[in-house]
């Protein structure tokens, strides 16, 4: 089945944002991934930003004229965009489930009109994929959660999520590498380290590594 078409705006002067229409998918995903490598080596563009089914383009362009040649070029690579396949690894990350670790396990399951063993068998029986690193250092956001579990974000943020949270956020599930404000939902709670310094690659996960979750226990 043939995708949308990749869509452009301008961002402002300096900057292209590329993008497809939703819903995301891995298979746009590795689109992206193949053409931020085809957009890196070309003159005026300074850096490329992997995003959700997105790429950010950072023009290093001096004039209007010379950034209005780079968006001529990039709109030539947009109709024929292979697709890149990246052999990543794979993590298993245990995690504690419910309780103080996910405050919003049994809320979110009675939502769902589903028991909170069904939410986390769910949870844990599929493989995500890292579709870029973001928001946090580490902080993967993931494709592969099931439609039936999606679910919206706090209308208010917690200004306070714990270190190596498990959530829930409209059509994705993450991890939190560190404590910090969020809006995310609480299922529970890992020990896995997803971002240190003292390792010779601090980023625990990158893009096209996959991953699952464990349950360790479930807690009321």
């Amino acid at each position: 089945m043939s995708l949308p078409a990749l869509e452009w705006q301008i961002g402002n002067q300096n900057t292209l944002i590329l993008y497809f229409p939703p819903p995301m998918t891995l298979d746009k995903q590795k689109k992206c991934w193949a053409l931020a490598d085809m957009i890196e080596p070309m003159d005026d563009v300074s850096e490329v930003v992997i995003g959700m089914n997105s790429l950010s383009v950072f023009s290093s362009a001096k004039t209007w004229r010379a950034f209005e040649n780079l968006q001529t070029r990039l709109s030539t690579l947009l109709d024929d965009i292979p697709e890149k396949s990246i052999n990543g690894k794979h993590i298993e990350i245990p995690v504690n489930y419910g309780g103080k670790y996910g405050p919003d396990l049994a809320p979110m399951a009675q939502a769902l009109g589903i028991s909170v063993e069904s939410l986390v068998q769910r949870h844990t029986s599929a493989t995500y994929t890292v579709y870029f690193i973001g928001f946090q250092p580490g902080f993967p956001y993931l494709g592969g959660l099931s439609k039936d579990l999606y679910f919206p974000r706090h209308a208010t943020p917690r200004t306070q999520v714990p270190a190596g949270s498990v959530g829930i956020g409209g059509e994705q599930t993450g991890i939190y590498p560190f404590a910090s404000p969020g809006g995310w939902q609480l299922l529970g709670q890992t020990d896995t380290a997803l971002f240190d310094l003292a390792n010779a690659s601090p980023t625990l996960l990158t893009a096209g590594d996959t991953l699952c979750f464990r349950a360790l226990d479930i807690y009321d």
